[in-house]
C-alpha cells in the first residue's frame, strides 16, 4: 500500500481518539492495522495479542510478562522486538513493543506510545489531523 510511504499521514478523530495507519514488519512478514491509537500520553507501544499472531509473533516461555498500567486500568504484557514499525515516512527498526489483550472496551488493534514518537522525531498537526517527520 502506498500510505507508509508518503510524507504526510493522515489521521483521524474516533470517539475524541486520534487513530492512524501501523505497518508492522517481522521475520519477513507484514501487517498493516488501521486502528492504532496515536497516543503521547503513553510511555511505549503496544499491541493486540490476536493481531501479532497473523504474522507469528506470540508468547514464547523465555518471555517476561510483566504487568503495564494506563488509564484504562492494568494488564500482564510480554515484549518482543520487532524488525519494523512504520508510521507512514516514521520507521524504527529493531524496536521494543509491549503485546497484550488490549481489552479496553472498543476496538483498537495497537497503540503507538512516546517512544516511537520521540525516536522518529515525529510532529502531530492536530488542525490537519496529520502525522508527518519533523526534517520533512
Amino acid at each position: 500500500m502506498a500510505w507508509y510511504s508518503e510524507c504526510r499521514v493522515k489521521l483521524r478523530l474516533e470517539r475524541g481518539l486520534l487513530l492512524g495507519q501501523v505497518l508492522i514488519e517481522h521475520d519477513g512478514k507484514t501487517l498493516e492495522l488501521d486502528r492504532v491509537l496515536i497516543d503521547t500520553g503513553s510511555a511505549g507501544c503496544v499491541f493486540q495479542t490476536e493481531e501479532l499472531q497473523k504474522i507469528g509473533v506470540g508468547f514464547e516461555p523465555d518471555d517476561e510478562l510483566h504487568r503495564i498500567r494506563g488509564v484504562g486500568g492494568s494488564e500482564f504484557v510480554f515484549s518482543k522486538r520487532l524488525e519494523r514499525i512504520a508510521v507512514g515516512q516514521l520507521n524504527t527498526f529493531d524496536f521494543q513493543v509491549e503485546i497484550g489483550w488490549m481489552d479496553y472496551g472498543f476496538a483498537l488493534q495497537g497503540i503507538i506510545g512516546l517512544d516511537f514518537l520521540l525516536q522518529t522525531n515525529a510532529v502531530i498537526h492536530l488542525a490537519a489531523l496529520e502525522l508527518q517527520s519533523s526534517s520533512s
